[in-house]
């Protein structure tokens, strides 16, 4: 029975839990966050006694029987808990964004590797039902030679971030970097894995609402060997809008790929049908009607494959090492926007 303590029982923590409680041999042990009171209602509700829950983690690594510590906090408090839990000798589970810094995750990493213990970050796009169902149509070869990717995600979110109104995550407001610090690990960590790494990258960034602080739109283009790609991406476009936003503020993420190869053009739609047209044009095959951004799900495949290679010694998809070249895009983005150059990878 691997048992776990995670530390953050916030927002995006109901995923963690809810998947922890439905893999076999593995049982959620601890609890950690600072608010005593969200603390108290996701042991209630997990079934965690009073007695394991806590507010800090050095009472929890000391007090508590736990394997793995599953970490769901912010990325400027990852290299302190992360060096913490390893030192005590605990596997690691570490939300993404990764790190603030690649100097931050190095250390990670390093600290990681030293203590004997396995650390994998938590990058749960991947896993997504679409982007799983992509990969198998790129991997049949029914596509051929790949030759472009277009991979465009559009919201009307940050323009409706008033002063007051209420949001899931507030902090979004005062990020410096926002769209592909908070969102882009997950595009790049998906792009490598449906495509590999790019050889180079170039970025156009611009803030278009008033009420944040970091960007809000941007363009990436992404070259390859024979391949490239970009990524069009905006949380205040009203391009895509399917459907009334209602008077609640929240993320609608519509998201669509065109891959296009030699032998065929895979689509995802942002209704989620994938589908892709025939080498002359003439035809459409429906691959999956209708997938969605299923997050609880893709929890579920994450935590599982962090638990069976935890069983089998068998490599992370997205290891602490692996998590460094992802960031390393992720920033190059800042990078190429401000020295207004490519940068390569």
């Amino acid at each position: 029975m691997w048992k776990v303590g995670l530390v953050g029982t916030g927002f995006w923590s109901e995923k963690h839990l809810q998947a922890w409680s439905r893999i076999p041999g593995v049982q959620v042990t601890a609890l950690c966050n600072r608010s005593q009171e969200k603390l108290t209602k996701a042991g209630q509700k997990y079934d965690v006694s009073s007695d394991r829950l806590y507010t800090s983690l050095d009472d929890m690594l000391a007090g508590a029987d736990v394997d793995i510590i599953d970490i769901v906090t912010g990325p400027e408090t990852h290299l302190e808990f992360v060096r913490k839990a390893a030192l005590a000798g605990k596997h690691i589970m570490c939300q993404k964004p990764f790190a603030p810094s690649l100097e931050d995750a190095e250390e990670m990493v390093a600290v990681a590797e030293r203590c004997g213990v396995r650390l994998m970050v938590t990058e749960n796009w991947r896993w997504l039902d679409p982007f799983q169902t992509i990969k198998s149509v790129i991997d049949s070869g029914e596509l051929g030679k790949l030759h472009v990717a277009r991979y465009i995600h559009t919201d009307y979110y940050t323009p409706r971030m008033e002063p007051g109104v209420e949001l899931p995550q507030p902090f979004f407001r005062t990020m410096p970097r926002l769209l592909f610090y908070e969102m882009g690990v997950h595009w790049f960590d998906t792009w490598r894995f449906l495509f590999g790494t790019p050889r180079r990258l170039t970025a156009e960034l611009t803030r278009v609402s008033d009420h944040i602080v970091g960007e809000d739109s941007g363009l990436v283009l992404l070259g390859h060997d024979g391949f490239y790609g970009f990524l069009d991406m905006s949380w205040a476009t009203r391009q895509k809008l399917d459907r009334p936003l209602g008077d609640q503020v929240g993320p609608v993420h519509l998201e669509q790929l065109v891959i296009d190869g030699s032998e065929g053009t895979l689509k995802l739609y942002t209704d989620g049908t994938i589908a892709v047209v025939s080498r002359n044009g003439g035809s459409e095959r429906i691959v999956k009607a209708q997938t969605t951004l299923d997050h609880e799900e893709s929890h579920f495949r994450l935590q599982s494959h962090f638990i069976a290679c935890l069983n089998s010694g068998e490599p992370f998809q997205t290891s602490g090492e692996d998590n460094l070249i992802t960031l390393r895009m992720t920033f190059s983005v800042y990078e190429s926007a401000a020295k207004q150059r490519t940068i390569e990878l």
